[in-house]
């Protein structure tokens, strides 16, 4: 209970793909220093461990 959900609209979760590509493939020629940094940059997922919610909404506790 108390968790919120919002709408992500098809643009925005294909702008979170293209940026996670982006920043694997920016990893993968420039490994980052401090794998703590790594996991911080990752940010949200979509998918939460059912998935049933990935396609419009994400939650935020």
């Amino acid at each position: 209970m108390g968790e919120i959900i919002r709408f992500v609209s098809r643009s925005e979760r294909e702008r979170i793909l293209l940026i996670r590509e982006a920043r694997a493939i920016y990893n993968s020629v420039f490994p980052p220093a401090d794998p703590v940094i790594a996991q911080r940059d990752e940010g949200p997922q979509l998918m939460g461990p059912s998935g049933a919610n990935a396609q419009c909404s994400e939650a935020f506790s």
